[in-house]
C-alpha cells in the first residue's frame, strides 16, 4: 500500500514539473542560443588576446638625399636597433636596400619587439580554433599570419606573385622543405629556408629579394628571420600506410584576395594605426576551396601527367570568369631556365664539333696548331721563338 502511494506521488510531481517547462523551445532556438554563447566566448577570447597598445603610423615621402640618409640611419640594423629595424621593414614590406628617394614609407610612433603588434590580422581567429597550425597570406596587404588553434603567434611581411605569375587565392598545404634550395627552374636562384606548398606548381615560401611589391614567380618571399622561423614551425605532407603522400595534409595555407597591380603604393601605407583595417577572418579555413592553378604554371615536362589535369586546364577560364585574372593580362608560362641553358650549351658544343669536322675535311688547322708549326720553323731557322698569346695563358 505504501509503495503504491509513493508511486502516485512521484507521478504527480513529475507531471507538475513537466507542465512548468516551456513548450515553445524549438531545436532552432537551442541552436541559436548555442551559437550566441559561442560568439560571446570568441569575443571574450579576442579581448583577452588583444593586449598590444594602439600604435599610430605616419606616412612620409622621402624628398631628398638628406632625409633618405636620416631614415636609413634611424632604422639601420644593429644589435641595439634590432626591433626598430624589423618593425620598419615589416611595416614597409621591403628591405632597406630597396629604399630610394621619392618613396613613400610608413613609420610607427612606438617600437615593440613583437611584430604581432603591427599585425593587420586579428589576435584570435575563432573559426580556426580546431586547426592546430594555419598560415593565412594576404596578396592585397603583402603579409602573412601564423595561427595555432586560432591564436595569432606570428605576423610577417611577404612579397607574392607578380601580375602575370600571381599567387592564386585558395587553399594549399605545406609539402616539403629544404634549408638551402636551388630552384629547379633556375639554379642561379638560391632560396634559403624553402617550404613548398604546391607539389606540382612549385609554389613555396622562401627568403629572397623583398622590394616591397608583388614581384615573384607565384612564390611567397620573406625576410630571412621569418623564413627561418616558418621553416622550423611548419609541418609537411603526411604519408598513408603505403608511403604515398596525402594531398593537402601538411600545415594548411590559405591565400586571400589579390594585389592591386595598378597602385603605385601598397594599401598598408594607408593605415593610420595598428588597430585600423584589420582583416576580418570568418568561416572554417578547412572549407576554403582548393586553389585553381592554370596549366601554364605547371612545368612543361609534367603537364601531361599531373594528377587531376582537367582542373588545371579549366583553371584559367575559371579565374578569368571570377575576375581574378583581368582580361588584358596574358599569363607567363612556366620556363625551365636550367633546361634552356643546357640546350644552349649542347647546341654550342654541337656547333663546335661540326666546325672541327669541317675544318679537318678542308685541311684547315686550328690557331694552336699553326702556332706550333711557326715555332718549329723559327727554331729550324735558328731564330728565338716569339711569344704568342697562347704561351701566356697559364702565366696570367
Amino acid at each position: 500500500m505504501k509503495k503504491s502511494l509513493f508511486a502516485l506521488l512521484f507521478l504527480f510531481f513529475a507531471a507538475c514539473s513537466e507542465s512548468e517547462l516551456p513548450k515553445d523551445i524549438s531545436e532552432e532556438d537551442l541552436t541559436a542560443s548555442k551559437e550566441a554563447e559561442e560568439i560571446d566566448q570568441c569575443e571574450k577570447r579576442f579581448v583577452e588576446l588583444d593586449t598590444f597598445p594602439t600604435i599610430n603610423y605616419k606616412t612620409l615621402k622621402i624628398e631628398d638625399y638628406a632625409q633618405y640618409l636620416e631614415i636609413k640611419e634611424k632604422y639601420a640594423y644593429s644589435d641595439s636597433n634590432l626591433w626598430a629595424n624589423k618593425a620598419f621593414l615589416t611595416l614597409n614590406r621591403k628591405e632597406m636596400r630597396f629604399l630610394k628617394i621619392g618613396d613613400s614609407i610608413i613609420v610607427p610612433d612606438t617600437i615593440i619587439p613583437d611584430m604581432r603588434a603591427y599585425s593587420i590580422y586579428p589576435p584570435y581567429y575563432c573559426d580556426a580554433k580546431h586547426v592546430p597550425k594555419l598560415i593565412i597570406v594576404s596578396n592585397k596587404y603583402q603579409c602573412y599570419a601564423a595561427y595555432e588553434n586560432g591564436v595569432l603567434i606570428r605576423f610577417a611581411a611577404a612579397n607574392t606573385g607578380k601580375e602575370r605569375t600571381p599567387t592564386y587565392p585558395g587553399r594549399y598545404a605545406l609539402v616539403w622543405r629544404d634549408r638551402l634550395r636551388k630552384s629547379s627552374l633556375d639554379s642561379n636562384w638560391v632560396l634559403p629556408y624553402t617550404w613548398n606548398f604546391h607539389r606540382y606548381a612549385g609554389n613555396a615560401f622562401h627568403q629572397f629579394d623583398m622590394p616591397g611589391r608583388a614581384v615573384s614567380h607565384s612564390c611567397v618571399r620573406q625576410f630571412l628571420s621569418d623564413a627561418k622561423w616558418l621553416y622550423n614551425w611548419g609541418k609537411g605532407v603526411q604519408l598513408d600506410t603505403n608511403r604515398k603522400q596525402i594531398w593537402l595534409s601538411g600545415t594548411p595555407v590559405v591565400i586571400q584576395d589579390m594585389f592591386d597591380y595598378d597602385r603605385v603604393t601598397g594599401p598598408w601605407l594607408d593605415l593610420t594605426n595598428n588597430k585600423e583595417g584589420r582583416v576580418k577572418l570568418s568561416g572554417d579555413p578547412m572549407k576554403v576551396e582548393e586553389a585553381y592553378i592554370p596549366i601554364q604554371q605547371i612545368p612543361e615536362e609534367i603537364q601531361s601527367w599531373v594528377p587531376n589535369r582537367k582542373r588545371y586546364l579549366v583553371s584559367e577560364d575559371t579565374l578569368r570568369a571570377r575576375g581574378i585574372i583581368p582580361e588584358d593580362v596574358t599569363l607567363i608560362e612556366s620556363v625551365n631556365f636550367n633546361k634552356r641553358r643546357r640546350e644552349k650549351k649542347e647546341k654550342k658544343l654541337k656547333e663546335a664539333k661540326e666546325r672541327a669536322r669541317l675544318d679537318s675535311i678542308n685541311g684547315v688547322k686550328s690557331s694552336t696548331d699553326m702556332d706550333v708549326i711557326r715555332k718549329k720553323l723559327e727554331e729550324l731557322e735558328g731564330r728565338k721563338p716569339s711569344i704568342t698569346p697562347s704561351d701566356t695563358t697559364e702565366k696570367r
